[in-house]
């Protein structure tokens, strides 16, 4: 349901996002001010005294003298931060972290540098957005989620500094409890769950939660809409097992890790009647090739909930499928490794119309003019005050200089350009 704590969060950034053009340029001083004597700043900004400029003369000046970098020219820096070199780089704030990316954007994984803001930009946007989906598809306070959620193993740099991916950070944050707390959705797995390092262990034990639970479930969710889909796709494995396990209160020898095993039979029960009706519903599903699976099993879940843009787009279908003809997928927020860029303001949009909406707090934003000679523009997304595309140029492509946020046009394709907490993307 929507609450006061929805509303205010709601009222706090469409506030932000009317006065756009000014936010931006205050977000610019701040980071500025912030990061002012790093290396990577000093080489272009020099002894300019940031603190004593206003926003508007500080944005002018950036813009013009600082020039556009993509991650190789970062990378050096980003290297030496993971080999131990602790003199500012490219932040004033700590790095004891650095995150993976995804490797959707350029084919390979980066290191991208992680610190407390991330992961508090990473609450803010969730709570923005789950604030939005509860005014279309309104939630019980105290209910669950089934999130097909998985940490990573993280490793050591030669500095010391742990290397992993950004949601593996992120489930380890205190962040990712505050969310529960405050949007009063809980997810079914404990951490051990969660922080197994073990994929299919892990989601054996998502769904075995996810089951017994089944009447608290409020919507499924993971970070990309291909970890339902695949997880979905294992359950036509599972079943029986899980049947078995929730009819007795045991667990499956499939899972062999001591802790996991010790973590979800504190928490099941022996529930013969439970085991009986998902029996009954699996074997009326694998008859009809699982279409529907997921309001079968969990009839009170209001959506499905995940990354379905860009490289997730093909998935798209089987996930309807499993979803069945009512279920609604709800797009997730958009945003890269370096940082969070727009939310979802109509949850009710079908994945592939939907369009996000710049939260312009979370970096400053400049966006690259994408002109196709002979082709016309894709429409792109709505951004705060203005309009800017997904992005991605090409050799197709002429780019002209970038324009701030404030100066985005309706119809114009744009590629975005970083400027983050943690130094510029």
């Amino acid at each position: 349901m929507a609450t006061s704590s929805s509303d205010d969060m709601i009222d706090w950034f469409e506030g932000v996002a009317k006065n756009a053009g000014k936010v931006q340029m205050e977000i610019l001083k701040m980071i500025l001010e912030m990061n002012h004597g790093v290396e990577y700043l000093e080489k272009w900004l020099g002894d300019i005294d940031v603190d004593k400029m206003d926003a508007e003369a500080l944005q002018s000046i950036y813009t013009s003298m600082v020039p556009l970098a993509s991650h190789a020219d970062l990378e050096p820096y980003i290297q030496r931060i993971a080999d131990g070199e602790t003199c500012p780089l490219l932040t004033q704030q700590p790095i004891t972290t650095l995150s993976l990316s995804s490797g959707t954007t350029e084919g390979r994984q980066k290191y991208v540098p992680f610190t407390s803001h991330s992961s508090k930009t990473t609450l803010q946007i969730f709570k923005l957005a789950a604030a939005y989906r509860s005014r279309v598809y309104p939630t019980r306070e105290g209910g669950k989620i089934l999130e097909f959620i998985y940490s990573s193993k993280q490793f050591k740099t030669k500095g010391g500094l742990s290397a992993g991916t950004a949601t593996t950070h992120y489930f380890a944050s205190k962040e990712f409890k505050l969310k529960q707390q405050q949007t009063k959705s809980f997810t079914c797995s404990p951490e051990e769950v969660i922080f197994s390092g073990d994929y299919k262990q892990s989601t054996y034990c998502h769904f075995l939660l996810g089951l017994f639970y089944s009447p608290e479930v409020e919507f499924i969710t993971s970070t990309f809409a291909y970890c339902i889909v695949q997880s979905l796709t294992l359950f036509e494995d599972y079943w029986r097992d899980l049947c078995n396990d929730i009819s007795t209160g045991t667990l499956s020898p499939r899972i062999t890790i001591p802790y996991i095993r010790r973590s979800v039979l504190d928490l099941i029960k022996p529930n013969s009647g439970l085991a009986k009706s998902i029996r009954s519903k699996c074997e009326e599903l694998e008859a009809s090739d699982w279409y529907g699976l997921i309001p079968m099993l969990w009839p009170n879940a209001k959506y499905v909930y995940s990354i379905m843009t860009g490289s997730m787009q093909p998935y798209i279908e089987k996930l309807r499928h499993y979803a069945g003809d009512h279920l609604p997928l709800v797009s997730a927020e958009y945003g890269s490794t370096e940082s969070w860029i727009g939310v979802n303001m109509d949850p009710s949009c079908a994945p592939e119309n939907v369009t996000f909406t710049v939260v312009p707090t979370f970096s400053y934003f400049e966006f690259i003019p994408l002109h196709r000679p002979h082709h016309k523009a894709c429409e792109a997304v709505a951004a705060g005050d203005g309009v800017c595309g997904g992005g991605g140029g090409g050799e197709d492509y002429v780019e002209d200089d970038p324009v701030p946020l404030s100066r985005v046009k309706i119809g114009q394709q744009y590629e975005i350009v970083l400027t983050t907490f943690t130094g510029k993307s």
